[in-house]
């Protein structure tokens, strides 16, 4: 196996009442603050009214940026970071799920720089530094809380591209599972799919690594698998919602990455597609995973489909490899389509065949995944035909 270092400095405050924590952690930055949130469901639940009143406890500067899209904007990058400099922030805090997490870090970032904050993206602009950011998240997915990542989208060209930087690491961040109690369920669905992936693109590697990380990706699987359901079904079960909570975070934290270098696969694929088409980021890695795994079985790959399949599902080992195999493409594709209810075809919610060539030649950037499986532009288009 390869070296590897593992360096989070996160401080999470789990479970409920734990705001009674955020102004000391504000005041660490300084005393003007910029709050960040979406369409405003945070003024609904009464999140807004509680974080406001920690703030303005603590004797800080408050400023706020709403409106923060799904599959965020630059422009609400741009927005932010402008804001940053015009009111000499101090500290970025995040209130939602990943979107506005992943828009507050590259606003923080983009206050510390003069160029545009889409050069960060369109030419690699180096992130030396940010502005502290701490987030309250209210839906488990993406584990932007954390994680230095975020993905950020360019409606005029089309793009959605990620991005990890180091001063992007959250300084705090408060997960209280209650904050997802109003998550719809298909939300929650799509929260798990995307949970999902973020596990299986790493565990999805023929490099030898730690069996310890593969049993802690399985486990984080099955606990997907056990309380996704619930979490749609009982909205309010405090059980599920810290489950889910908690394997959002430690899927994508860098912790499960070990020691492999492989390119992730369905995650490029799957930004080309909200990228034009503005679906649910989890949606679409829903319809592609399954089909990415058929499209990867062969002799050289079938060890691990067996693992996945006996390990996380269940499967008699009592059987031939291809079959287990098999049997756990379509145990995930019930999980996902049937037991989710989430859309099983690009048909489904939209996306035209015209646009596979354009769609998979940005994924693979002109050349190949270096993943699972190296896939080319021809063989990411035969995997989005499989989808239709």
């Amino acid at each position: 196996m390869n070296n590897f270092i593992y360096d989070i400095p996160v401080r999470v405050y789990f479970g409920e009442n734990q705001l009674c924590h955020l102004g000391e952690e504000l005041l660490k930055y300084g005393k003007r603050v910029l709050l960040t949130y979406g369409g405003g469901s945070i003024k609904k639940s009464g999140l807004y009214d509680a974080v406001v009143e920690e703030i303005k406890n603590a004797g800080m500067e408050l400023y706020e940026l709403s409106g923060i899209a799904p599959n965020p904007r630059i422009d609400s990058v741009r927005d932010g970071a402008q804001m940053c400099k015009e009111h000499q922030i101090d500290v970025l805090l995040a209130v939602g799920g990943g979107s506005t997490l992943d828009a507050t870090k590259w606003m923080a970032a983009g206050a510390c720089v003069e160029h545009d904050p889409w050069e960060f993206f369109s030419k690699w602009a180096p992130v030396e530094k940010a502005l502290p950011v701490v987030t309250i998240l209210t839906l488990a997915a993406t584990g932007s809380e954390m994680d230095s990542g975020g993905v950020i989208s360019n409606p005029e060209t089309q793009e959605k591209i990620g991005r990890l930087a180091d001063p992007l690491l959250p300084k705090a961040s408060f997960l209280d599972p209650t904050l997802t109690y109003s998550v719809s369920p298909y939300q929650t669905a799509c929260g798990a799919a995307d949970m999902m992936s973020h596990i299986m693109e790493v565990y999805f590697n023929m490099d030898p690594d730690l069996y310890m990380l593969d049993c802690f990706m399985e486990g984080m699987m099955r606990t997907i698998i056990k309380y996704a359901p619930v979490a749609m079904q009982k909205p309010d079960d405090y059980e599920a919602r810290a489950n889910l909570m908690w394997t959002s975070s430690w899927a994508i934290n860098g912790f499960v990455n070990g020691g492999k270098r492989q390119e992730w696969s369905c995650h490029p694929m799957e930004h080309e597609l909200s990228a034009i088409y503005d679906i649910t980021h989890g949606l679409g890695l829903a319809i592609l995973t399954p089909r990415w795994m058929e499209y990867c079985l062969d002799e050289t790959t079938v060890s691990k489909y067996v693992q996945f399949g006996v390990n996380v599902f269940g499967i008699d080992a009592n059987q031939e490899p291809m079959d287990i195999a098999k049997q756990s493409i379509e145990k995930l594709s019930d999980f996902f389509f049937n037991i989710l209810g989430l859309d099983d075809t690009f048909t489904k919610v939209g996306i035209e065949e015209k646009d596979f060539p354009v769609m998979a030649k940005k994924a693979c950037g002109g050349n190949v995944i270096s993943g699972f499986k190296p896939l080319a532009q021809e063989d990411i288009e035969r995997i989005f035909a499989m989808c239709v």
